[in-house]
């Protein structure tokens, strides 16, 4: 995953306003800003509004703020999921007229019923095609509550940077995912790969939590003709005794003045949680000093196999 002049690195950071950031969301942050900027590359921010329900009002402005405070300064302007929407809907009607989608009618309570719904990896439901051959009619006429893709049998594979050679069945994972709901709103994984796509992103950077939803992307970028990016998953920070991170959890954010003063020190210790061994003379320097020497010496070999608590 090395630059050259000919492929310029684009990375991203594309956290949701439904919450200030968290611990984990600065080491994505942060190891993604590093690996676009070893190579010479732009780092891109993104603010991933589609679902208006659970965004939270001021924290859209409270992110970049807080990515301010540690120096983390996103090149070009903001994006907005809320402005592709027009970009979704020719994704979707080139989907549907290559004959890749069909209409569900099942809700989220009749796969859960389904004997053959088993968890995924990523912990949602995988669909068993009750409507791949057609909705059921009864004495009303179905309703449609989403359009869904059809998956292949074959198994989908990718090189993970940290991870390796990573292969997926998304028949036995997933089940052919929605790519929108009935009431019209899209889907998160077509969302992302058209926005990946229109700021020609060719490296993604992210949390392991997302692993198993990449082969889903993967797909559809394959339909689409879309350029596949390169993909390195991070290591998970951990809350006490190794629980998962809440987004409730380790909240840093500007307005709550959570880690105003500590910024270096946080920093720091992101630095460490990804494999790195920053020198000592860095403390107390500020955060743009920490990242300039992040940049030059960040080595993602070094990057640990599992995740854990971040040691202040």
């Amino acid at each position: 995953m090395s630059g050259s002049p000919e492929r310029q690195i684009v990375g991203r950071f594309a956290p949701s306003p439904t919450g200030a950031l968290h611990s984990g969301s600065l080491v994505a942050a942060v190891g993604s800003y590093l690996m676009a900027k070893r190579d010479g590359g732009r780092w891109l921010l993104r603010l991933d509004d589609l679902d208006t329900s659970r965004q939270v009002p001021g924290m859209s402005d409270d992110i970049l703020r807080t990515l301010e405070l540690f120096g983390l300064f996103w090149d070009g302007e903001v994006a907005r999921q809320s402005g592709h929407l027009e970009e979704y809907r020719h994704a979707f009607d080139a989907l549907l007229r290559m004959g890749a989608l069909y209409p569900c009618g099942c809700s989220r309570k009749e796969i859960a019923r389904s004997a053959s719904a088993p968890h995924g990896e990523d912990d949602g439901l995988v669909y068993p095609g009750s409507c791949r051959g057609g909705m059921k009619r009864g004495k009303t006429e179905p309703v449609i509550r989403s359009w869904r893709v059809r998956v292949p049998e074959d198994d989908i594979c990718f090189s993970d940077l940290r991870r390796g050679r990573i292969c997926q069945n998304l028949s036995a994972v997933s089940g052919d995912f929605a790519v929108r709901r009935g009431d019209g709103e899209f889907a998160y994984q077509l969302a992302v790969v058209v926005d990946d796509y229109l700021a020609d992103v060719n490296q993604v950077v992210r949390g392991d939590d997302l692993l198993a939803s990449t082969p889903r992307q993967i797909y559809l970028q394959q339909q689409l003709g879309f350029p596949q990016p390169d993909y390195c998953h991070l290591p998970l920070v951990a809350g006490p005794a190794g629980a998962k991170l809440s987004k409730r959890d380790n909240l840093i954010s500007h307005q709550l003045g959570a880690v105003v003063g500590r910024e270096q020190e946080l920093l720091l210790a992101v630095l460490r949680f990804l494999g790195q061994s920053p020198p000592s003379e860095l403390i107390g320097c500020p955060c743009t000093d920490i990242l300039e020497w992040g940049v030059s010496n960040f080595d993602p070999l070094h990057l640990p196999a599992q995740g854990g608590v971040l040691e202040m």
